[in-house]
């Protein structure tokens, strides 16, 4: 019967192996509730497990039978993952001798642990699976039809759960401190401009608030990723919270005050409100409300209580007192049909009441959380302002630089301003939008909507104003502008001068996203395929423009939109149109899962990595072959440095022509500077005249002076240069005194007018 559950058993030992040596196998009761309106029997508490250490039935009741004359059947019906392997009628006139015919009515209140006899075979129908895969999708339900007239006197489905979950408080708490880390890094980085840990936090929170966002759809999920999902939904504002915390009641009051009158948020479960259509139930019809088979009368049930008397208190002693104290008690009991006005559809409405808050109370609490991060945000930047204030009063060596930050300070807080925005713009766009169609309350529609045009308002102002400056003059103005860069840098400085624009098409996505998220509740096909083109063409403006400064930021920002398209994709199997099987889709939710939990770890590193992780590995390990020292920003292994992205070979691409004018021989005489420009290279002899000596400035005189004097000076200047040193020195004295008397050098024998030039070796250094 259980055989295709086996094939989860791989993934979940492997998931959660580590974690199941420490507790006991059992199964437990999670939620409790009527599926038919109460007549015969009412219940007030049912708790009940089952444990497979010792094959014993823990159980915690309390019930009262109101009719009398009822002569009853009992339908025991098991469903785990859409399947009913336990499906059995037992007359109850035939047990204990017919005391239970009819139901005595009297209130029964009772607590203890009843042995369960080998001849049933319990322990063979349930594998051991069952105890160990996270989120377990199971349910029991008693039915109780009266056996003259058939009718349905009874009916109650309780939920079971083995203690596993995705959902684990510890991920919460790691996924926090990995936001914070990565805030703190983003913060004093932002002092130095050109860091890449800012604009790195927008991309860890986006990826929470986009694993929380694909839990908003109306998809049947499978309980597992659903469970998943709930680790993240602290990034969106929806922090796990009770029906009686005072934040909740607080909210619940202002809305029953301004036209509220949507239902609040249940003090148990919410999987006990869910659409039975739906995981955990996956009941695709309202036939399972009904006893359908009686197979299995008389099974043997007189056997289990007539061993109640042989030593039962033995098996709770065998029990682990912490197994006992972490069942789930079913709290209050409340009728759920298909038809109830209280049943959770799929979408926002499932996801907000498993964290505890009412579907009506979202957006508020969204409202609440983002009005904290801007209290916040405003006290830490002006206690900033004051230290720097009182600072720039008593400066004294350090006067230029506090002048400076003090000039610098308000483009960087507006920075900050404009990077919180950009976080919270995700939330506040779906759960703004959401809050439009509820309804409800007129003071929660107007607070989103003045919350929903802050936010925009100002991220629409910053974007218009990098775009008209970009169109108006020059991309490069943006980059060149100091205040400009610092306070509206978030939105382009990680990009290359001509890709500045490339935040928006993620804004647009952001903002399209939210409209089907929030306005298309009821048609799941029509979200997943939006969803799922928007999605793709973010990847496809990634790949074609390729934005970034650097190779491995683009290969980061395409790994994110890749896992975003292949997990939007893998959700297409949640339609409830296709029908897909229960395991299909559990197996599809952790793979997904898998793949959300590998880009977490890879932000993990790379935070580490912009903190400066990889200084402190040696620099001969971390040092690439050909790379020069310092050439690296602090995202090393995944980004190259944004700053130094010059080639590494300083010889120029491309052949510089030089100017025909300077790169001439040296003339045989003054005269020779007023002729035309002769030959560098002689076929005769070979040789070339480049880098001869260019004439001095001296010995070109404003007026013509006498054929005597003129032949002076060639003959003076014809023996300067024949007394050169080969050493920089001495060729910078002969050159800065050339009107000093020089005595003729032997070497020099030829005539004034055929002045010998000098070859290669003999001429001097460049300067």
């Amino acid at each position: 019967m259980f055989a295709r559950i086996a094939r989860l058993r791989f993934l979940a030992l492997l998931t959660f192996s580590s974690l199941t040596a420490a507790r006991d196998d059992s199964l437990f009761t999670s939620s409790v509730t009527y599926c038919s309106p109460p007549e015969t029997l009412l219940i007030q508490q049912f708790d009940i497990a089952y444990f497979a250490k010792n094959q014993s039935i823990w159980f915690n009741i309390s019930a009262a039978s109101v009719d009398p004359n009822v002569n009853v059947t009992a339908n025991v019906m098991l469903n785990v993952y859409g399947m009913h392997p336990v499906n059995f009628t037992v007359d109850l006139c035939s047990l204990f001798s017919g005391a239970l015919c009819p139901l005595p009515m009297y209130n029964f209140t009772g607590s203890d642990s009843i042995p369960i006899p080998s001849s049933l075979g319990v322990s063979d129908k349930i594998p051991s699976i069952a105890f160990q895969i996270p989120d377990l999708e199971a349910y029991a339900q008693l039915s109780l039809t009266e056996v003259n007239t058939g009718v349905l006197k009874a009916c109650v489905q309780a939920t079971l759960s083995n203690g596993w979950s995705t959902h684990q408080v510890a991920v919460e708490w790691a996924t926090g401190a990995l936001a914070l880390l990565a805030l703190l890094s983003a913060f004093f980085s932002s002092f130095t401009p050109g860091t890449l840990a800012p604009f790195r936090l927008f991309d860890l929170l986006y990826l929470y608030q986009w694993t929380a966002s694909t839990a908003l759809l109306d998809l049947n999920y499978s309980s597992v990723y659903r469970a998943f999902t709930i680790n993240f939904a602290w990034a969106m504002g929806l922090f796990p919270a009770s029906a009686t915390s005072p934040i909740q009641t607080s909210i619940n009051n202002m809305r029953h005050l301004t036209g509220g009158n949507m239902a609040d948020a249940t003090g148990g479960s919410a999987v006990a409100l869910v659409n039975r259509k739906l995981s955990p139930y996956n009941a695709m019809s309202s036939s399972t409300f009904s006893a359908s088979s009686d197979q299995y009368a008389g099974i043997g049930t007189e056997n289990l209580w007539a061993s109640y008397n042989t030593s039962s208190a033995n098996y709770v002693s065998d029990i682990s007192v912490a197994s006992v104290q972490e069942l789930s008690a079913a709290g209050d009991v409340q009728l759920v049909t298909p038809s109830s006005a209280n049943v959770l559809q799929a979408g926002v409405p499932i996801y907000v009441n498993s964290v505890g808050i009412a579907t009506a109370n979202s957006f508020m609490t969204v409202f609440l959380v983002v009005l904290m991060i801007a209290a916040t945000l405003l006290a830490v930047l002006f206690i900033g302002y004051c230290i720097l204030a009182a600072t720039s009063r008593y400066r004294r060596r350090t006067g230029g630089y506090i002048a400076d930050w003090h000039h610098r300070y308000f483009s960087f807080a507006r920075a900050w301003l404009l990077r919180v925005c950009l976080i919270v713009f995700t939330p506040v766009a779906i759960f703004a939008f959401y809050q439009w169609t509820l309804k409800d309350s007129w003071l929660s529609i107007f607070l989103s909507v003045i919350l929903f045009l802050a936010v925009v308002g100002y991220i629409l102002y910053s974007i218009v104003l990098v775009h008209r400056l970009a169109l108006r003059s020059a991309p490069s103005e943006l980059y060149t502008q100091p205040d400009l860069l610092a306070s509206h840098g978030p939105l382009y400085a990680i990009y290359r001068l001509e890709r500045f624009y490339a935040t928006t098409p993620l804004i647009l996505a952001i903002f399209v996203k939210a409209l089907f998220i929030a306005f298309s509740q009821v048609n799941g096909v029509v979200q997943i395929v939006a969803i799922l083109v928007v999605e793709c063409m973010v990847l496809a403006s990634l790949l074609v423009l390729r934005p970034h400064k650097s190779r491995g930021a683009d290969v980061l920002a395409t790994y994110l939109a890749i896992t975003r398209v292949l997990c939007t994709g893998l959700m297409i199997a949640f339609l409830e149109n296709l029908n897909l099987g229960a395991i299909p889709r559990v197996v599809i939710g952790i793979v997904i899962a898998v793949i959300i939990s590998v880009a977490v770890i890879v932000m993990f590193i790379n935070t580490l990595v912009n903190m400066g992780i990889m200084r402190l590995v040696p620099a001969h390990y971390r040092r690439r072959p050909g790379a020069t020292p310092g050439g690296l920003d602090a995202e090393k292994g995944a980004e190259n440095d944004e700053k130094d992205w010059r080639p590494r070979n300083p010889t120029p691409e491309r052949n510089i022509p030089l100017d025909p004018d300077v790169n001439q021989p040296y003339p045989d005489s003054p005269s020779q500077t007023l002729t035309d420009h002769q030959s560098v290279y002689s076929e005769e002899s070979g040789s070339t005249t480049l880098g001869s000596l260019l004439p001095r400035r001296w010995s070109i005189q404003q007026s013509q002076p006498s054929n005597r004097s003129r032949s002076n000076s060639q003959s003076q200047y014809s023996t300067s240069q024949s007394n050169y040193s080969p050493s920089r020195s001495n060729y910078i004295s002969n050159a800065s005194s050339p009107r000093q008397s020089i005595p003729p050098s032997p070497l020099h024998t030829q005539s004034q007018s055929h002045s010998r030039q000098p070859t290669i070796d003999e001429r001097p250094p460049f300067p």
